[in-house]
């Protein structure tokens, strides 16, 4: 495909993933994503091409009036769609294939000063959700998910789901629709409410046949209790 087609396809896959997107003038002012990629697209040609500080300068404008930076020597596939866009990083060898979805806050970084592949690959119909941080020379995997937020140092698999700090894969909870971050699982409750019931537990293993823990516990009980009024309050 050339250049002119890129684009307009760029273009038409807005309409595709925003439900929100209205009218050409709701598109012309509100959808920085779609216009950081076709610039890309101008700026990468040229880069190629051995017109490298074009290029660059290029890139700097778009950065200025998008608040979304890549570089122009990154590679982006076809139908790839930055969702409101601001803070998105995208590193000189970044690879992102064909439809990606991407959310606002996103740095596909490298974590490294070397030449050669220093940044991330993000395969077909990967979804990152936003402010999430991919460093390094790592694959995420065809139609994976990033979590919210989510720091990855390692490489997902397909079909994967990765989230937390640093991003853990989770095998189940794959979610067939790309906009349904609410279905994640939280692994971070899980294990707290493992955790409490466990306490619970001991608690009254260790209560029941003691008088003076019972005493200490009820002191403790209302500290507590009193800390959540003044919270409160």
């Amino acid at each position: 495909m050339g250049i002119y087609a890129d684009i307009k396809e760029d273009f038409s896959n807005a309409y595709k993933n925003d439900p929100a997107l209205n009218s050409k003038l709701d598109f012309l002012f509100n959808y920085p994503g779609v216009w950081a990629v076709a610039w890309y697209r101008i700026a990468n040609r040229l880069y190629k091409a051995n017109f490298k500080s074009l290029a660059r300068i290029i890139m700097g404008l778009n950065q200025f009036l998008t608040n979304i930076d890549i570089h122009p020597g990154a590679v982006i596939g076809r139908r790839v769609f930055i969702d409101h866009g601001f803070g998105v990083v995208i590193g000189q060898t970044t690879v992102v294939e064909d439809d990606v979805l991407i959310y606002q806050g996103v740095t596909l970084g490298g974590v490294s000063l070397t030449h050669g592949k220093r940044h991330p690959t993000i395969k077909k119909g990967a979804v990152i959700g936003a402010g999430a941080k991919i460093l390094g020379n790592i694959t995420i995997g065809e139609y994976a998910k990033i979590g919210a937020n989510s720091v990855v140092v390692k490489a997902v698999p397909d079909n994967a789901t990765a989230i937390g700090i640093p991003a853990h894969v989770i095998e189940k909870g794959r979610c067939r629709d790309p906009l349904m971050h609410n279905l994640l699982p939280d692994i971070n409750k899980e294990m707290f409410e493992y955790l409490l019931k466990r306490v619970a537990v001991l608690e009254h293993i260790l209560v029941k046949d003691n008088k003076e823990l019972l005493e200490q516990d009820l002191q403790l009980e209302n500290i507590y209790e009193s800390f959540i009024r003044a919270m409160k309050n």
